[in-house]
């Protein structure tokens, strides 16, 4: 039964991501509880889970990633419609967002490179074969798929074509990746199809996605009396079942003292559960040392999945996302420059002024290196002399071309040096690095691209588990049928379905953008594909 008095009700967030700090917001303005009896619980010292950015000029910038984003983004887009912006409380995230990608329209001119030239992007590449089994993909029902990879559906030579370079790139799919995903994606995003060459349609921020979006939202709920407990770790949960009925009982925290204690759930109190997470037991790297790879052991919220996994059928296997560290990791870069050079060049290079290009490829590294540089500044902090871009690896086992070494092995210089090598620019980019006007940070993510792991029905738990009277799971390892993992959307929208689902608000949950059966979309997308 839906709460309708939910004045006395203590709620827990677990994590403090962003579908937490949504969760917390509808908790407040749809279903009426209050600030003050909201806890959001986090081990580490910093929120924004995913959404990250950080550093300065003088020790490195750093994002370990960037989420995209399109207009259709509805859950995401209406939460932020009334959440003030960093730099100006008129102004909302969403118009500050809108007029941001407004101004500054992706379209690149140089989304795949090779040999140091752009590659001819004017089709996909594909055989009629690939544009068969593309459409099939789509028209399948999900169920058909079960754990089949990518490259149990296509031949060999799909993963040579302009189109994989610009979806396994954009998207971060791997060719062992989830058959199921991409078929989500294919449908979910059919209507970006027509732009995704120059990355048309897609949507960033003004700043990085931590300050941003993470920031304002912060700054919202702290003024809504919202407590935020940091260095706090859930290490375990319990909860009574009965035939019917599933209600956690008890939460076991370590406080940042290292001193262990729990939180009994009264009646009419709730806990809500972010179950694993892609940015877990991340390590920085330096100019001079490769990052570390860690493993499950060091992640708080794969440890209390597991633990949780184990009590109930029902919440989900998370050994079938967690288990093969090789198969999900990949490892990103961010450079900090005192200097104008290197934009300067890819400016001139690529014919895109910075935050109008997105992602460039180079389609001959090893590693499979990708690039982005955003519009300038991408730090609130950054001085206008201070350049940033970011890029990753998506293959960081391989030897590099030039390096000889494994991206995985690599400290920021040489990953620089890669890159550099790449783009035939060592000449001009050697006398900026020996000047010590550089800095790279290198950073390794064992679990990002986790999500993606091949996986049946169940093996994500649902966001409202039947019989769960006063608990949910949120963010990108709760099962929301239809929409995509490994974006932003997902995580506000299990957000939304857990509150409306647990309170009674008044509302019903906002619908997905089906573009798949717009008749007009469908048709641009298949003349794309067959372009």
């Amino acid at each position: 039964m839906k709460n309708n008095n939910p004045e006395n009700s203590n709620v827990y967030l677990i994590g403090s991501g962003i579908a937490s700090l949504a969760c917390a917001t509808y908790l407040i303005k749809d279903a009426g509880v209050s600030g003050k009896n909201i806890h959001i619980l986090e081990q580490d010292n910093i929120v924004g889970g995913a959404c990250d950015g950080a550093g300065d000029a003088d020790t490195g910038f750093i994002v370990r990633g960037g989420r995209m984003h399109e207009a259709h983004y509805a859950c995401y887009w209406d939460l932020l419609s009334n959440i003030p912006s960093y730099d100006d409380p008129s102004f909302s995230v969403k118009d500050e967002s809108f007029a941001f990608s407004q101004q500054f329209v992706s379209n690149s001119h140089a989304r795949l490179l090779k040999d140091g030239k752009k590659v001819d992007v004017s089709t996909f590449g594909l055989s009629f074969k690939h544009k068969i089994d593309l459409l099939k993909l789509s028209f399948v029902s999900e169920n058909s798929l079960g754990c089949k990879k990518i490259e149990d559906w296509f031949d060999q030579k799909f993963f040579v074509t302009n189109f994989w370079y610009i979806w396994t790139t954009m998207f971060a799919f791997q060719r062992w990746s989830s058959l199921a995903e991409m078929r989500r994606y294919m449908r979910r995003f059919i209507h970006l199809v027509s732009g995704l060459k120059r990355l048309g349609g897609v949507m960033r921020t003004k700043y990085n996605q931590y300050h941003s979006v993470i920031v304002p939202l912060q700054r919202y709920l702290q003024e809504q009396g919202v407590n935020f407990h940091l260095r706090v770790q859930v290490t375990d949960i319990d909860f009574n079942f009965s035939s019917e009925e599933k209600t956690a009982t008890v939460l076991y925290v370590t406080d940042k003292n290292g001193a262990d204690d729990k939180i009994n759930l009264r009646k009419h109190d709730y806990v809500f559960i972010t179950n694993g997470s892609i940015t877990e037991s991340t390590d920085n790297g330096s100019w001079e040392k490769a990052p570390v790879l860690k493993d499950k052991s060091s992640s708080g919220s794969w440890m209390l999945w597991e633990k949780i996994a184990k009590k109930n059928k029902a919440f989900g296997n998370p050994g079938i996302f967690s288990d093969d560290i090789d198969s999900h990791k990949w490892y990103s870069f961010t450079a900090t420059l005192n200097d104008t050079t290197f934009l300067d060049y890819m400016e001139q290079f690529t014919g895109n002024d910075d935050g109008t290009g997105g992602l460039v490829t180079i389609t001959d590294s090893n590693w499979l290196m990708s690039i982005v540089i955003a519009r300038q500044p991408h730090f609130p902090n950054q001085p206008d002399e201070v350049n940033v871009f970011w890029g990753y690896g998506l293959y960081p086992d391989r030897e590099g071309n030039h390096t000889k070494k494994k991206m995985s092995e690599c400290n920021g210089e040489e990953i620089l040096e890669e890159l550099w090598h790449h783009l035939k620019i060592q000449d001009i980019m050697k006398p900026i690095s020996d000047s010590k006007k550089i800095n790279c940070i290198p950073v390794s993510m064992p679990f990002i691209d986790s999500l993606f792991m091949p996986r049946m029905l169940g093996d994500r738990p649902d966001v409202l588990p039947v019989g769960a009277t006063n608990f949910a799971f949120l963010g990108q390892f709760a099962e929301l049928p239809k929409e995509c993992v490994f974006t932003v959307e997902y995580s506000v929208r299990s957000a939304q379905k857990a509150v409306y689902g647990l309170f009674n608000t008044g509302k019903r949950e906002t619908q997905i953008y089906d573009s798949i059966h717009d008749p007009k979309v469908l048709i641009t997308a298949i003349k794309e594909i067959f372009r």
